[in-house]
């Protein structure tokens, strides 16, 4: 031992990634906000990631997840109150978000590329805290829904467009802003919710009804209010609930429990009773799956963004981890075989980027251009399948680099880790969005057919994609047994997706190795199997982060 050996310092540590720019320093989300047309919010964007990346905001994730919310049901007489209570860091994540336009972007600016612009901040953002992310997704996803019937949009959209937070257990007429939930799904029907049972019964013939029933999750219950799904006479239809009646009475929400989640553990999610509880109809009877739909294809807008955000995180933290340690007499990033494992995490984070603000731009052209709208349909759903699942696998790879320090609490990487899941299994899991693909092929054949065209775009730049969306091709002509394969076909189209926009926007030693390392015949299942001969230095260089503030 060196005799001026410290026991009360660690040697070989690396120091805590934080006090640097979440936009700024990274350079795949820069390339993917540019070619997607959302580059005019960049100043904003930037003045949010630097904010984020400061150590105390970044500790603002750790106390909102150690400090869970609690549910107060009744009060100590016996009095229902049916509140939850949170951690003063889980407020302020949701006031900087809120200031910051997170839910409210897309739908306040008039420019092009806002959908992207907008995606921006909540990719940033998500990297703090994940469960502060549902409440601000779903705020900002219910804007189709209460636009369908303009009495209701006219009291609630200013409402929502609001950037004041404010967490007041109050009527919403009394706020500066309010937040929505939403509560589908049901014990004995899950994905399936025209298997629901919770009823609405007609009051009268301005749109009032009291809905009786359960829902098994009803997320983010101290919103303001709730779209719900109920069965009426002419079949399930779609609800606001808000937590307060129009004369100001508590709404007959009974929280029965919070669910005791894996992760996303600073978000509460419940189950709850309607007890006659009032609620408005929103659009006509028997046609709830269609007016919410449009609520859920923006949270799986979010569900894709977000998962590619974590990972972000992640590889970050990995990154950076390995620029400090040594091991074997040299530091882990200089070491072949973790460069081939860094490289690889990179290209899956960097691909992810890529095809969620791809899908970002869709949105924003499916304003104004029929054959985007076709194919953000069938998009969204391949995306959010395939970038929520592989980054289950690659957050694990990353937490592993870090070795027992990515094992312990300690760390951020257990956390993000328990988070990811949530967006896999939200919104419909994996077999719901490939099934979904599937009833686009079905009801809409020009869905996919738009999806072709997008992967066209790309024929002549690389010989492996070429190969590789011939085959797919082949493979989507033959319609034997094509549900048994749904999965296999939808991870073959986001493959094709992510290449083509890599191809198309990033440099040509990332592209050129993911097309490699993806499509070729004989690639590999595990990460850090690069193909010799990738450019891994240059790779890993791009997600470095370098700017500290």
């Amino acid at each position: 031992m060196p005799k001026d050996f410290d026991f009360n310092k660690s040697y070989n540590q690396p120091p805590i990634l934080e006090n640097y720019n979440l936009f700024a320093s990274d350079e795949a989300l820069k390339i993917a906000v540019e070619a997607n047309g959302g580059a005019w919010n960049n100043e904003n964007a930037a003045q949010f990631g630097a904010h984020l990346g400061r150590a105390e905001t970044l500790e603002l994730g750790n106390l909102a997840n150690k400090n869970l919310p609690v549910l107060k049901t009744h009060d100590r007489f016996g009095n229902r109150l049916d509140t939850v209570e949170f951690h003063p860091a889980y407020h302020e994540l949701m006031r900087i978000s809120v200031e910051n336009e997170t839910h409210s972007l897309a739908w306040t600016s008039e420019k092009a590329g806002k959908y992207v612009a907008r995606s921006a901040l909540a990719f940033i953002k998500q990297q703090v805290d994940e469960g502060t992310s549902c409440p601000l997704t779903m705020t900002f996803a219910a804007l189709p829904s209460l636009k369908i019937e303009p009495e209701i949009a006219k009291f609630w959209l200013p409402k929502v467009l609001s950037n004041e937070y404010d967490a007041r257990f109050l009527p919403a007429r009394e706020k500066r802003g309010a937040t929505f939930g939403m509560a589908m799904t049901e014990p004995q029907g899950g994905s399936d919710v025209r298997a629901n049972i919770t009823f609405a019964e007609k009051l009268n013939d301005k749109g009032d009804y009291k809905i009786t029933g359960r829902k098994w999750f009803c997320s983010a219950p101290m919103s303001d209010a709730f779209l719900v799904l109920a069965q009426t006479g002419n079949g399930l239809s779609c609800f606001l609930m808000p937590r307060f009646t129009p004369d100001g009475e508590v709404n007959k929400l009974y929280f029965q429990r919070l669910k005791d989640k894996l992760g996303n553990k600073s978000n509460a999610s419940s189950e709850v009773e309607f007890h006659a509880s009032y609620a408005k109809i929103i659009g006509e009877e028997g046609r709830g799956v269609a007016n919410i739909m449009e609520m859920v294809r923006h949270t799986r807008l979010d569900c894709a963004v977000g998962s590619a955000a974590s990972l972000r995180r992640a590889v970050a933290e990995s990154i950076h981890h390995c620029q400090y340690r040594q091991a074997f007499g040299k530091l882990l990033i200089e070491q072949p075989l973790m460069q081939n494992l860094l490289a690889d995490l990179a290209l899956e984070s960097e691909a992810a980027t890529a095809l969620g603000f791809r899908l970002a731009r869709g949105f924003d052209e499916s304003e104004f251009n029929e054959e985007a709208k076709l194919f953000t349909r069938a998009a969204t759903a391949i995306g959010k399948f395939w970038n929520c699942k592989r980054a289950v696998f690659a957050i694990g790879e990353a937490l592993e680099v870090l070795g027992g320090n990515g094992y312990t609490e300690d760390s951020v990487l257990p956390r993000l880790y328990r988070d990811i899941p949530v967006n896999s299994v939200w919104e419909g899991s994996g077999n719901v969005q490939c099934l979904d693909v599937l009833r686009a092929v079905q009801k809409e054949p020009k869905s996919i057919e738009a999806v072709f065209n997008e992967l066209d775009k790309a024929k002549g730049l690389n010989d492996f994609f070429d190969k590789f969306l011939l085959k797919l091709k082949d493979e989507f002509s033959n319609a034997d047994n094509l549900e048994y394969r749904a999965r296999t076909i939808v991870e073959k189209f986001a493959l094709g997706l992510q290449a083509s926009v890599l191809l198309e926007t990033a440099p040509g030693f990332v592209s050129e190795a993911f097309c490699r390392a993806r499509l070729a015949d004989d690639k590999n299942l595990s990460f850090g199997a690069l193909p010799f001969g990738v450019e891994v230095e240059n790779i890993i260089a791009r997600s470095m982060v370098k700017t500290i503030i």
